[in-house]
């Protein structure tokens, strides 16, 4: 995903001016250790559920005050340093746009990726 182009498309919906005053991004990155014993990772083995994320993103755009939340998960073997998650909410102020992207990583880390680590 291209977070600038993204959010350029974002900027042209209808309603956008009047229903968004933030937009907050995460960008995932394959770590070079595993977070269990910091041990040295060569690459990871993800397998995204993507229907389960777009559910995900859906059921956050319920929230009140959330205009759009989107999502691209990347699946395969990755390598430290690759993109592998990126998140966008939009919506009207901090207080509910910020624990709205809390709650979309949590979600879809728990819920809707599975990964491999590989070891040297």
């Amino acid at each position: 995903m291209d977070i600038s182009q993204a959010i350029a498309e974002l900027k042209k919906e209808p309603g956008f001016t009047e229903n968004v005053g933030m937009i907050l991004v995460h960008n995932g990155v394959v770590r070079g250790w595993s977070r269990k014993d910091h041990a040295g990772v060569t690459a990871i083995e993800i397998t995204p559920d993507h229907d389960r994320i777009k559910a995900l993103c859906a059921e956050i755009e319920q929230r009140p005050g959330i205009f759009r939340a989107f999502a691209e998960a990347r699946g395969g073997l990755l390598h430290p340093g690759d993109d592998a998650l990126f998140l966008v909410v939009a919506g009207d102020i901090r207080e509910n746009v910020k624990p709205a992207l809390a709650d979309l990583l949590d979600r879809v880390k728990g819920e809707a990726m599975h990964k491999r680590e590989v070891f040297a």
